[in-house]
């Protein structure tokens, strides 16, 4: 692994003036505003070398994500101005790939995406085949325990996705889904709140969207709980869906934002993103989504 300077040291060397006149004393302080000096740019070299970001590649920043959940990520075949190749002749797309494109360019790194299945993101960042994780993560207590988060760069609401002729499009309480049989993806937040649901028919899990979105529209399940966006775009490729959204108060309890991790103790790398994130004001990152949204290929 190469090292990259994420700081560049400046010292400041102070000259003491010296006049026609000048008196020993003050030859005497300009000596020790050296001394004082030297002392100081050696003390800023020391800590910009512990502060140095460590790229898996050098002149890289390697993130990994699904490519499978639009429109936070997604592939496709065709190479576009918002794509990064990702081999094998296909592209990654998405809110993500938008995101972290701007965070390497801050970082003046390029960007390099791996497509990871959900489960296989945590172990990739920490055994260092992937700098960060950028898929849409939720930055929950037992993730945290593996791996350092940024501060949300993103956060929307939960809801449910149901076919248009379902007659739960008029729900407005999660309890009125008890006894129907509702469907999350595997191994994240929108499986486990499901069990906020009284009596609900709680169905197993699956690992993409594209499989939950088949599932739903073949019957064997009545609804799917998703992110706003992620539903919209669902519902937008396939117009025999709506998405539902509860009333204040009767909704599904849960964090919504999106975090992006790396590896546990990596402070160096972890503020370098985080400084480059902070440039992305609210009305960039939601324009973001909105386009994300509108290009993103249909789910069938």
């Amino acid at each position: 692994m190469k090292r990259i300077l994420a700081l560049t040291v400046a010292a400041m060397l102070v000259f003491a003036g010296c006049s026609s006149s000048g008196s020993s004393s003050e030859a005497a302080t300009g000596s020790s505003t050296a001394e004082a000096s030297s002392a100081a740019a050696s003390e800023a070299t020391s800590e910009a070398s512990s502060d140095a970001v460590v790229t898996v590649e050098e002149g890289k920043l390697t993130i990994g994500m699904e490519c499978a959940y639009p429109p936070f990520n997604w592939s496709q075949m065709e190479s576009t101005d918002t794509s990064v190749d990702i081999g094998s002749a296909s592209y990654a797309d998405g809110y993500d790939v938008v995101m972290g494109r701007y965070i390497a360019e801050q970082m003046g790194l390029e960007l390099v995406v791996k497509p990871i299945a959900w489960e296989g993101l945590e172990p990739a960042v920490n055994n260092g085949e992937i700098d960060a994780i950028i898929a849409g993560m939720t930055a929950t207590p037992e993730r945290r325990e593996n791996a350092d988060f940024t501060e949300p760069y993103y956060e929307s609401q939960m809801v449910i996705i149901v076919p248009k002729d379902s007659e739960l499009v008029n729900v407005t309480d999660i309890q009125e889904l008890s006894g129907r049989r509702v469907l999350g993806q595997l191994n994240t937040l929108y499986d486990t709140v499901i069990d906020q649901i009284e009596g609900v028919d709680h169905a197993t899990p699956l690992a993409t969207y594209p499989l939950m979105v088949a599932a739903l529209k073949s019957g064997d399940v009545d609804a799917l709980t998703a992110e706003l966006p992620v539903a919209v775009g669902v519902c937008s490729s396939n117009p025999d869906l709506t998405y539902v959204q509860f009333e204040d108060g009767k909704g599904f309890e849960a964090d919504t934002s999106v975090s992006i991790a790396v590896k546990k103790g990596n402070t160096a790398l972890l503020n370098a993103i985080q400084a480059a994130l902070d440039t992305v004001d609210e009305e960039t990152r939601q324009q973001w989504m909105i386009d994300a949204t509108n290009r993103q290929p249909a789910t069938e």
